[in-house]
């Protein structure tokens, strides 16, 4: 057996167990139990940690945090997942991770398209999307979608479906569905004009195309929807229930695979190093659950079916030494 066979198969032998844990950490001393994850690009989009100042490649699997950033060029759509909420950007869009934590998302849209697909909204918790304009506060699921013209300071606030609550120029007024409101302006000049939504655009049939992806999953059988990255198991595995442990997901991959092999560690605050893989399918099973070895092959073990499950960076622990193999 090779050296990375053998690191990959002591890796995934020594898999952590995190099922079974809920949103009853102790926050004061462990990070954050969920994060925003970069599923999907299409076109030229580009990331910027919030620790420092320059721009790269977005890459798929990567796990978003407080203070990030990312841009979708022209022509470019890209989409990320907070949980079981989607986040999908059209081209020229500018958005950041202002506050992500167990119970608050706040992001920041400075220019360009925002579709925001919220699933569900828990006792407590709260969704913002603040624009130059004004701060919307998403008040239960449904769908959204904003745009920002910085070029004329304007924003555009669409309700399909739930209630938004928009906050601007030191007063605040409720949005409910088939609304939208244009708002312009800041402050003493914040100004504001109601309207009904205007029809879907080729935009938003994509990214109801893709929530109707979600909703036909299957693996929301075995897993939650707050489960990152569920949506992407269907079409590149299946599902069997096996003895010992349950029901296991196996993925459709060449011979000799091992996981923790096909990917990189990245540092990533506040979790440090963190596992980064290669396959598009690759988050779930990496960040959730355990793998496990059944009859000469690996399926991923996704335990008991939570509410919402704990992220972790990376479920392995580093064994060996020197002499190892």
């Amino acid at each position: 057996m090779r050296k990375s066979e053998l690191l990959a198969t002591l890796l995934a032998i020594a898999a952590v167990s995190a099922f079974g844990q809920d949103q009853g950490q102790d926050q004061a001393q462990d990070p954050p139990s969920r994060v925003a994850r970069l599923n999907y690009i299409s076109g030229t989009v580009s990331f910027r940690p919030g620790s420092v100042d320059e721009w790269t490649a977005a890459t798929i699997n990567y796990p978003l945090y407080n203070g990030d950033h990312l841009w979708a060029d022209r022509d470019a759509r890209t989409e990320l997942h907070v949980g079981s909420t989607a986040l999908r950007m059209g081209p020229e869009t500018a958005l950041a991770i202002l506050n992500l934590d167990d119970r608050i998302v706040q992001l920041s849209l400075t220019g360009g398209t925002l579709h925001v697909r919220l699933r569900a909204l828990g006792e407590g918790e709260s969704f913002e999307v603040d624009t130059p304009n004004a701060a919307v506060t998403l008040l239960r699921s449904g769908e959204y979608r904003f745009f920002v013209d910085g070029d004329r300071n304007l924003t555009t606030v669409t309700v399909r479906g739930g209630d938004a609550e928009v906050t601007g120029g030191g007063r605040a007024f409720t949005l409910h569905a088939r609304d939208s409101a244009l708002l312009g302006g800041a402050d003493d000049n914040f100004s504001s004009q109601l309207n009904p939504a205007a029809p879907p655009d080729d935009f938003e049939f994509w990214c109801q195309e893709r929530d109707r992806r979600e909703e036909q999953s299957q693996s929301v059988r075995h897993v939650s929807r707050e489960t990152i990255g569920y949506e992407d198991l269907d079409a590149n595995g299946a599902w069997s229930e096996v003895p010992d442990y349950g029901w296991v997901w196996a993925p459709r991959v060449n011979a000799g695979w091992a996981p923790y092999r096909d990917g990189r560690w990245a540092w990533v605050e506040p979790w440090g190093w963190t596992w980064v893989d290669d396959a598009p399918w690759g988050f779930a099973p990496f960040h959730y659950g355990r793998w496990a070895n059944y009859r000469g092959g690996w399926v991923w073990v996704p335990g008991t079916m939570v509410a919402r499950p704990v992220y972790a960076p990376a479920l392995v622990a580093f064994v060996g030494g020197p002499r190892a193999g």
